[in-house]
């Protein structure tokens, strides 16, 4: 599928289906940054978070800058909004900076698919627990980083149920890549 075809995946109980979500995995494994996105991101952010970002594995680096692309195709340019496109996921670093493992993501995924099981592992398995509160490690982060309020406020509530303003954008742009 071609960048400005995107559409939401189609969904099983409000899920993404098993079959986008291979293709999701499938990308992963094969995604780049080019150098011209490298320094997109490296004029967009303040070098602390420019630091989060490069952080993030080189997956997390592609789906950011598809979410900032998308959100420029579809016409919006709010200088923050963009900001916390680029590094929305830097939550999925662990506390000692470490990005989770790819595994891990598929892991989290198919437990979603099982919402009890899902808050189980979310509460006993230390990985899962990250993903499933990356939102608001993230907002955490970009604020330890010196990000305005409103990016923290962005990337915090990107996740809720219904998002308003700029986060409302971002989760838009988000669940079409």
């Amino acid at each position: 599928m071609k960048n400005d075809e995107k559409r939401l995946p189609s969904t099983v109980y409000g899920l993404p289906s098993l079959p986008y979500r291979a293709r999701q995995f499938i990308a992963a494994l094969r995604a780049t940054v080019s150098p011209e996105e490298c320094a997109l991101a490296a004029a967009t952010l303040a070098p602390a978070e420019l630091r989060l970002f490069i952080a993030m594995p080189r997956y997390d680096q592609r789906h950011c800058l598809d979410v900032y692309h998308t959100l420029v195709a579809a016409g919006h340019s709010d200088p923050l909004l963009l900001r916390a496109a680029i590094f929305h996921d830097c939550g999925k670093l662990d506390d000692a900076g470490r990005p989770l493992s790819l595994a891990w993501y598929v892991a989290a995924t198919m437990l979603k698919r099982a919402p009890a099981l899902y808050l189980a592992a979310a509460r006993s398995c230390p990985p899962i627990a990250i993903y499933a509160d990356h939102a608001h490690r993230g907002a955490r982060m970009a604020k330890a980083a010196g990000s305005p309020p409103a990016l923290v406020a962005t990337i915090r509530h990107y996740h809720d149920p219904a998002p308003t303003g700029r986060a409302a954008l971002l989760q838009w742009a988000d669940e079409l890549n």
